[in-house]
């Protein structure tokens, strides 16, 4: 059963997990550190224990203890009982779910796991962690098998990923591919057409390449760039594909979140 101890001074040592949660400079260092990440917010907190991560401590408001009883009951570790207002001085923003969880963080596959998949989105060096948040749901959503991640790529179990993602991180293999430089070679190895989600002269349309894949299936690893400069040219130059979303109104591109979820609709399983 867990323990409650209820704390009323924003420096106690025992909130140090809590601390400047919008500063990812600083908690990519110590959540690396230290093992851990933050869940927010009661669902994802609930969806992270069911998933089988072990909670390190939590924070709560107390309107959230009944909600959360089951979880609390099952544990022993402490529960930092604060006011809100003592929650928004730890962490640095207003949390207004008013429950944070701080969990152990372990990895949970590996990239030679995922080269079983048929279909797995690849982000190359997407460093919003709302955004990878975003492309982890899209692709749990809609049937797709994982995603991997370049190691520059954002982190998906930093808070804002997470919450992004409505804990989906917790659910759908996402793993890091071992070399950016290598990596494509691995894919292609184990069966995979490389689709690279690009604006050059010799793309495809979205429909057209989806056509293609119903009249002859193949696996599909599909590439999504950065924020800004999109795919490099070195992952672009090792595609099997280009594929384009047709644009209207002078739009050149969408969101890559956005491009993702209309990728993983027109190309997946689910329809």
């Amino acid at each position: 059963m867990a323990r409650f101890v209820t704390i009323d001074d924003s420096q106690d040592p025992r909130l140090a997990d809590y601390v400047s949660l919008r500063d990812v400079n600083l908690r990519r260092s110590l959540e690396a550190a230290e093992g851990l990440f933050i869940a927010e917010g009661a669902k994802i907190i609930r969806r992270g224990a069911e998933a089988g991560y072990r909670p390190r401590s939590y924070l709560l408001a107390p309107r959230w203890i009944d909600g959360l009883r089951d979880l609390l009951d099952a544990v022993d570790v402490p529960v930092y009982v604060v006011t809100e207002e003592l929650a928004e001085k730890v962490t640095g923003f207003h949390v207004h779910r008013g429950a944070l969880a701080s969990m152990e963080r372990v990895t949970r596959w590996s990239e030679a796991d995922l080269m079983s998949a048929d279909r797995l989105v690849v982000c190359e060096d997407i460093v919003d962690h709302t955004n990878v948040g975003a492309i982890i749901r899209c692709a749990a959503g809609l049937g797709w098998d994982g995603v991997l991640l370049a190691p520059r790529a954002a982190d998906p179990l930093y808070r804002r990923a997470i919450k992004t993602s409505m804990g989906t991180v917790f659910a759908l293999p996402w793993a890091r591919l071992s070399d950016w430089r290598q990596g494509l070679g691995h894919l292609k190895e184990h069966g995979f057409t490389i689709a690279a989600m690009a604006l050059s002269d010799d793309s495809v349309s979205l429909d057209e390449f989806a056509a293609q894949l119903r009249s002859r299936p193949r696996k599909v690893a599909l590439l999504m760039g950065t924020e800004g400069a999109g795919l490099s040219s070195h992952w672009v130059n090792q595609a099997d594909v280009v594929v384009r979303i047709p644009m209207h109104h002078g739009v050149d591109s969408l969101n890559v979140a956005a491009a993702a979820a209309v990728a993983c609709y027109a190309l997946g399983p689910v329809h």
